[in-house]
């Protein structure tokens, strides 16, 4: 239990970190939520300038302060853009951690967050359970996306088209693998994420597939879990270091050299926000969090700067796709040329370009539960530069980011397919 007096330092703590933020408004200028709504609460520097007298208003009104704080979604255009380089994610992040132990978890998060998501094996098996019930309550959508959605239940889950669970998750699939290297060849420990895992299975297939072509061998161990963003992102720095704990555990005794993901949020979490708090676990284990983190890399990025994967000349009659850059991919870990050379890699593609293909989507993870209607404004803009490219399927870099397109898409009857990058390149693959 947080003490008041260490409250009270850890506020003065974030106070210092934000002096250097000018209130030029160049977050105003890239901040999906601000185009939204157009209130100066939404944008960086209005939160900033909420948590620059944190200690009064959470005494005064806590709970408005924790939904003032709550509709972000932590996309990191505002930091991307920020001239004086204001580390407005952590902030943001310390400063929810703050409210959270201020007000408590809720139970249902804690539940979610400690118990479910940092126990695989549990997790793993809700998920089974659920897979084969989901039709039950869900049904087909009829779109090109192929969703599904449970209308009786909008009052509850708002009105979401969603990717179905897998009759077979991947983690059932392949059990652990640990294969051998050939001869001088690299070895990945691959991290499919829960979505990866549970979801989007195709698109792990496709990624299994795309480094057995080039010979790379795969380290998938049992006892991975979910990377810890989600808990992050509510506050919950106690459930993402029970989940890093469970990932640490099964990652630390494999033989690699590196660890890739299909997610550009699990590969930003793993590169960055697990040595950030890496600290507050064993010097055994925070030694061994940096070597993982070390390690971390998105898979386009390995296809391209390691693999030397390179573009085609496109066929006659290739069809046409258009790329969204994923938030994390971009913003945080710098990748955005090489998704695009792996589209490029299959003749079969053409790649057109959108307007704002950097522009956020609107998921945002956990804030799409809590702020579906935002959530599918931000989304529109994005859809309908999608269609206006003309192209018959839009990539992406992170599974979260699929889930939102297939969601507005579907809404729309678009008959756009959505597809990861990896998937693409697949295609061409023998």
């Amino acid at each position: 239990m947080t003490t008041l007096h260490e409250l009270a330092q850890r506020l003065m703590t974030l106070d210092d970190r934000i002096t250097d933020c000018m209130k030029c408004g160049m977050c105003q200028a890239v901040c999906p939520m601000f185009g939204a709504t157009g209130m100066e609460a939404d944008v960086a520097r209005g939160k900033l300038a909420l948590i620059d007298n944190l200690a009064h208003e959470m005494l005064k009104n806590p709970a408005a302060v924790a939904e003032k704080l709550g509709r972000c979604l932590l996309c990191g255009s505002c930091q991307a853009a920020c001239p004086p380089g204001v580390k407005i994610m952590e902030v943001f992040m310390e400063a929810r951690e703050i409210v959270n132990e201020f007000l408590g978890l809720h139970p249902v998060k804690k539940m979610i967050f400690r118990t479910l998501l940092a126990k695989p094996g549990l997790f793993n098996f809700a998920m089974r359970v659920g897979a084969p019930m989901q039709g039950l309550v869900f049904s087909k959508s009829g779109d090109a996306q192929g969703t599904v959605c449970a209308p009786f239940l909008n009052f509850m889950l708002g009105d979401r088209h969603i990717h179905p669970l897998a009759k077979t998750p991947v983690h059932a699939r392949y059990g652990a693998l640990d294969e051998p290297r050939t001869p001088g060849g690299l070895k990945v420990a691959f991290f499919p994420g829960c979505v990866g895992d549970k979801m989007y299975t195709e698109m792990t297939e496709a990624c299994l597939k795309v480094l057995r072509y080039h010979k790379v061998a795969v380290f998938m161990p049992k006892g991975l879990t979910c990377c810890g963003i989600p808990a992050l992102s509510s506050g919950d720095v106690t459930g993402m270091l029970k989940q890093l704990e469970a990932n640490v555990k099964a990652l630390r005794n494999g033989d690699y050299d590196y660890v890739l993901s299909p997610c550009g949020s699990c590969t930003a979490t793993i590169k960055e926000y697990w040595p950030h708090y890496a600290h507050r676990l064993g010097i055994e284990e925070k030694d061994a969090i940096a070597q993982i983190a070390a390690k971390a890399m998105d898979i386009n990025a390995f296809l391209v700067d390691v693999l030397k994967v390179q573009a085609a000349e496109p066929t006659a009659g290739a069809m046409k796709v258009t790329y969204h850059d994923s938030c994390h991919l971009k913003k945080s870990l710098g990748v955005a040329a090489q998704p695009r050379t792996v589209i490029k890699a299959n003749p079969a593609y053409t790649l057109t370009e959108m307007a704002e293909a950097d522009r956020c989507c609107g998921c945002g993870g956990s804030f799409n539960l809590f702020h579906y209607d935002f959530s599918r404004k931000i989304g529109q803009r994005k859809r309908d530069n999608v269609v206006a490219t003309g192209a018959s399927i839009v990539a992406a870099g992170c599974p979260a980011c699929m889930m939102q397109l297939e969601d507005v898409l579907s809404h729309n009857k678009d008959a756009v397919r959505v597809k990861h990058t990896v998937e693409l390149y697949a295609e061409s693959l023998i």
